[in-house]
C-alpha cells in the first residue's frame, strides 16, 4: 500500500473522528459537503455516458434534504418525494427534450447521493440536543454519558472500517476466488473475512453498549454486507463509465465516492436498526 494512501487515510480517519464527535451542525455541514462533492462526481460519470441530468436542481434539493434531516428528521421523507417531483418538472421545460435516462439518473442521484447519506445526520442526531455542550448543537466528551447517536455512529463506522480493512488485507493474502466481474480485485475470501470482522466489532460494541452480544453481531453482519454492496455499486457505475476512479480529490484514494461508497447503504439500515429493532429488544 503506497505511503500516500496510508497518510491520507490516517488524516481522514482523525478528521472523521473529530467531525463525528462534535455532531450538531458541524456534522451536518460535513455531510452536506460530502453529498455535494459526491454528487458532482456521480453526475460527471453520467455525463461521460452522454446523459444530461438535472445536476444543479438535484444538488440544491439534496442540500435541503440534509438540512431538514437535522431540524425535522420526520420531514426528510416528504422532501424526497417533493424534490423528485420538482426535478421531473424542471426537466420537462428544458430546451432539449429530456430522455428517460436523464430523468432516471437525476432521481437516482437524489436518492443515492442525497437521501441515503442524510440518514447519517438522523443517526448522529439521536439524543444530541440533550447532551449538547457546545454552540451549534455541538458536543465534546467531558466525562459521563455520551449521546446515543454518537455511540452508534462510531460503532457503525467501526464496523465499516473493520469490513474494509479486513477484506483488503485478508483478500490480498489468501484470496483466490473472484467475487464479481464488477470489481476483479475483490475475492470471496476477502469479502467473507471482512463481514466476519465487522461482526466481531459489532459484538464488542454491543457489550460496551449493554446490548445482547447477538444484537451487535446482527448490526455487524448487516453493516458488512451493506458496505460491500455499496462498494460494488459504485464500482459498477465506474466500470460503465470506463473510469478507474470517480475523482482525484483524496491522494491515493481517488474521489469522494471511492471512499464513501461503503457508507451509502449502511446509513438507513443502521438508523432503522437502532430506532426500530433495538427498542423491541429492550
Amino acid at each position: 500500500m503506497p505511503w500516500i494512501r496510508i497518510v491520507s487515510g490516517a488524516v481522514a480517519l482523525l478528521l472523521a473522528f473529530g467531525w463525528v464527535t462534535l455532531g450538531g451542525w458541524v456534522f451536518t455541514a460535513g455531510v452536506a459537503a460530502m453529498v455535494f462533492l459526491g454528487q458532482r462526481e456521480y453526475f460527471e460519470l453520467a455525463r461521460i455516458k452522454g446523459i444530461l441530468p438535472a445536476t444543479k436542481t438535484t444538488l440544491v434539493v439534496s442540500q435541503i434534504l440534509v438540512v431538514v434531516a437535522t431540524v425535522a428528521p420526520a420531514l426528510a421523507d416528504p422532501v424526497l418525494a417533493m424534490g423528485g417531483s420538482w426535478i421531473c418538472f424542471y426537466l420537462l421545460f428544458q430546451p432539449k427534450l429530456a430522455t428517460i435516462a436523464d430523468i432516471a439518473t437525476s432521481i437516482l442521484g437524489l436518492f443515492y447521493g442525497g437521501y441515503l447519506p442524510s440518514f447519517w445526520v438522523r443517526l448522529r442526531g439521536l439524543e444530541q440536543a440533550d447532551f449538547s455542550n457546545l454552540p451549534l448543537l455541538g458536543f465534546w466528551p467531558q466525562g459521563g454519558a455520551w449521546p446515543l447517536g454518537l455511540k452508534v455512529t462510531l460503532l457503525t463506522f467501526s464496523c465499516i472500517w473493520a469490513a474494509d480493512i479486513g477484506a483488503y488485507f485478508f483478500g490480498r493474502a489468501f484470496g483466490k476466488t473472484k467475487l464479481s466481474e464488477i470489481s476483479p480485485k475483490k475475492t470471496v475470501e476477502g469479502a467473507v473475512f471482512g463481514v466476519l470482522a465487522s461482526m466481531v466489532v459489532g459484538a464488542v460494541g454491543a457489550i460496551q453498549l449493554n446490548w445482547p452480544f447477538w444484537l451487535g453481531i446482527g448490526l455487524g453482519l448487516m453493516t458488512g454486507i451493506a458496505s460491500l454492496l455499496g462498494d460494488l455499486t459504485e464500482s459498477m457505475m465506474k466500470r460503465d463509465a470506463g473510469v478507474k476512479d470517480s475523482g482525484h480529490l483524496i491522494p491515493g484514494h481517488g474521489g469522494i465516492l471511492d471512499r464513501a461508497d461503503s457508507y451509502v447503504f449502511t446509513a438507513p439500515l443502521a438508523y432503522y436498526f437502532i430506532t426500530l429493532l433495538v427498542p423491541l429488544v429492550g
